[in-house]
């Protein structure tokens, strides 16, 4: 991993902020000349450090929609069944994020829904069907407080 200084800190918290800026813009905000912030931004890519550059879309812009995260455990007694499970969410698309938790729970998935008739179907057709799922509980977003997708300042390994 490459060490990171103050101005690709900068320069990633402004691409954070809005991935469309170009390095003229970027280099006139931080005050410095565009080849050398278009030199660290390739550095940046080729590191992997910027993965990707995606466009946000506000689902409420689009047909209403519900948030529903699933928690639950697996019945798996070989690493190979909890990758059919790992398989079996990549592809269902209603599946937003998994995560493998420690603790009480082994997974944690946020789902998107149509509203709670398209869920209770999703979740009958798709996720009744994923291998290994032992119980589930699932919890409705009421009202969403805070949704970034920004990483704070933090130190690369």
């Amino acid at each position: 991993m490459p060490n990171l200084d103050i101005v690709d800190h900068q320069i990633l918290k402004l691409l954070q902020a809005d991935a469309k800026l170009n390095v003229n813009d970027i280099a006139q905000r931080l005050n410095l000349t565009k080849t050398p912030i278009y030199e660290r931004i390739k550095r940046l890519e080729r590191t992997g450090v910027i993965d990707k550059y995606v466009a946000l879309v506000d689902r409420k812009k689009f047909t209403p929609s519900i948030i529903v995260f699933l928690s639950g455990s697996l019945n798996v007694s070989k690493f190979e069944q909890t990758q059919e499970f790992y398989d079996a969410v990549m592809v269902i698309d209603e599946v937003l994020e998994c995560y493998l938790l420690g603790g009480d729970k082994d997974f944690l998935l946020k789902v998107i829904a149509k509203d709670l008739d398209s869920y209770h179907e999703f979740y009958s057709e798709k996720i009744a069907s994923i291998p290994h799922i032992g119980e589930i509980r699932s919890s409705f977003v009421l009202k969403e407080v805070k949704h970034t997708t920004t990483i704070p300042n933090m130190e690369l390994q």
